[in-house]
């Protein structure tokens, strides 16, 4: 992607490509240098206490960090996403949520939902309160992505109907 990313810029700048040529721009061979980008996942669930029955929302944000090895001239490995020179971390558009709940006294986390986030890398979801517990939020990575994950803790109050 690098050397791609050179050719495209040199092109740019009406520099020659003809240095470029002796090494293949679109060879598949995994570049050592690249580890893929660092990414952050933000989750808060609320209300905190809530209420047995009432629906809880659950709030996120996916964002990656910018940085050179991330972003390369005018190319960037995401497709759709790029970074401003001023930001330090960049929200991510369309990737995939897992919503995971794990109640007090268990060891198994639960799937509850799976959203995607928005056009602004921000993404929400509304669950009915059942139990005390922990909320996880999990991005499972992607081409070029680290996976990451968040949690919340969430007490449950009310009677339990029997």
């Amino acid at each position: 992607m690098r050397r791609i990313a050179a050719g495209l810029a040199a092109a740019a700048l009406g520099a020659s490509v003809l240095a470029t040529a002796a090494t293949p721009a679109f060879a598949d061979e995994p570049d050592p240098d690249f580890a893929g980008g660092n990414t952050s996942l933000a989750l808060d669930a609320n209300p905190e206490p809530a209420w047995r029955g009432k629906p809880i929302r659950l709030d996120g944000k996916l964002s990656v960090q910018c940085e050179d090895d991330y972003i390369s001239g005018f190319v960037q490995v995401l497709h759709s996403d790029a970074c401003k020179k001023q930001e330090r971390w960049h929200r991510l558009a369309w990737k995939r949520i897992v919503i995971l709940f794990r109640p007090n006294g268990t060891g198994k986390w639960e799937y509850v939902d799976s959203v995607r986030t928005g056009r602004d890398g921000y993404f929400h979801t509304r669950v009915q309160a059942r139990t005390s517990g922990t909320w996880r939020a999990v991005f499972e990575g992607a081409r070029h992505l680290e996976p990451s994950e968040a949690t919340d803790y969430v007490k449950v109050i009310g009677r339990r109907h029997r």
